[in-house]
């Protein structure tokens, strides 16, 4: 059974985990390089809807791979420099 994403409910890491099909330490990446926003309540994080649909977005997909390719761009000129 497939859940949708409701962009105004307000979902937990272990929620937000299932629904994106990611681990927990890959949740915590993305929480920790403020690629998916959150707020925090009582120690927990909460995360809305509208910040996972933001996420699997065509265009935030395009934005990470330019971003990769230019980080990787770099570590290949410093590298070969050595």
């Amino acid at each position: 059974m497939k859940q949708e994403i409701q962009a105004n409910a307000v979902y937990t890491t272990a929620e937000t985990q299932k629904l994106l099909k990611i681990s927990n330490s890959t949740i915590k990446r993305l929480l920790k390089k403020g690629l998916l926003k959150a707020n925090k309540v009582g120690g927990q994080y909460r995360i809305l809807g509208k910040e996972i649909l933001r996420l699997v977005s065509p265009d935030t997909e395009k934005k990470a791979i330019s971003s990769y390719l230019g980080l990787k761009k770099k570590i290949v000129t410093k590298i070969n420099k050595w």
